[in-house]
């Protein structure tokens, strides 16, 4: 095991040999940890969509440990996905190909396209590595909650229904890797991440920024997503300060996740006013303020521009999605 990866090579082994026999584990990425099985066994797979709650139709990530191994899952690899992987992995980028035809059906959600990643996380890569092939690998929380960015946040979702879970700290990233949809004619991104469209196109060219009508359907696209237990609103300062106020008047607990300073007389938290620091921090914040158990959380919204598109998609969907989670658990 790599000496600064804060586990032991004890329950990295236990790891391996639990994904070799078909079972789930919980696995840090730099982006939020996963819930992985092995992508080549069926019956595999079908336990993340089992102790998820994920609908069948729904496709996984494939993680794999380097660019050498796409020609395992993808049908082809067009130069552009190879001049990606080239310039991007390990990292938090998500390439969607098509796919071979032996890839178990499930693991695409019944499409023919694949999304594939090469995480930048020593630990997953260390276990990619050491297992020889892909792991499927969606985020490590009940469909549409909260995505967990720490080896506890995965314990208090699943409990004894994952026993493993690999500990690699704390997610660099904070949120889920871009995905780029590279298995039509033209490039498009499929869902906004770390890695941005600028950086995209100083690669490859022009990439398209919105899912086309002929798109595939990949993770986290989903109008309600990423959300919290507890109603959350999306406003600007002075509305979300406004709202705080007027609500607790009323009796009503309301916690405000706000833009690089807390409002006075408000209770919550401040993240940082950058977008790489507010990501990193915005689902652990999240989940401690549904913890509160308050009647609402109220979030400042960031500011309106590209630097912010990946949050800001995160937020939005969070918002449509929060509150409606009450059965989850069961």
């Amino acid at each position: 095991m790599p000496s600064h990866a804060p586990t032991n090579e004890a329950v990295f082994a236990a790891a391996l040999a639990a994904l070799r026999r078909g079972e789930a584990i919980g696995l840090p990425t730099e982006t939020v940890y996963g819930l992985a099985a092995d992508a080549s066994n069926a019956e595999a797979v079908r336990k993340i969509f089992t102790l998820k709650g994920r609908p069948a139709d729904h496709p996984l990530i494939v993680h794999i440990a380097d660019a050498s191994q796409l020609a395992q899952w993808a049908r082809s690899t067009p130069e552009s996905a190879q001049r990606l992987a080239n310039a991007f992995w390990p990292g938090p980028l998500t390439l969607i190909l098509k796919k071979r035809d032996d890839v178990p059906s499930i693991v695409t959600g019944g499409q023919d396209s694949i999304g594939l990643r090469c995480p930048a996380h020593p630990v997953a890569l260390e276990l990619l590595r050491a297992f020889g092939g892909g792991l499927a690998a969606p985020s490590a929380n009940r469909f549409g909650h909260v995505s967990p960015t720490t080896a506890q946040h995965v314990r208090d979702e699943f409990g004894a229904a994952v026993p493993i879970v690999l500990d690699g700290g704390d997610c660099e990233v904070g949120i889920e890797s871009t995905i780029v949809d590279l298995s039509g004619v033209v490039p498009r991104i499929l869902r906004p991440g770390r890695i941005s469209c600028a950086e995209l196109e100083a690669v490859i060219g022009h990439v398209e920024t919105s899912a086309g009508y002929d798109s595939p359907r990949a993770s986290g696209m989903l109008e309600k997503h990423y959300a919290p237990r507890t109603a959350l609103q999306l406003l600007s300062r002075a509305q979300a300060v406004a709202t705080a106020r007027e609500q607790g008047a009323l009796g009503k607990h309301v916690v405000v996740l706000a833009l690089a300073t807390q409002p006075a007389g408000c209770e919550g938290i401040a993240l940082p006013a950058d977008p790489a620091g507010y990501a990193h921090g915005l689902y652990a914040c999240l989940r401690e303020l549904d913890a509160r158990h308050a009647h609402l959380i109220v979030v400042e919204r960031p500011p309106d521009d590209m630097a912010w598109i990946a949050v800001l998609d995160r937020l939005r969907r969070s918002a449509a999605g929060a509150g409606q989670h009450e059965d989850d658990a069961t």
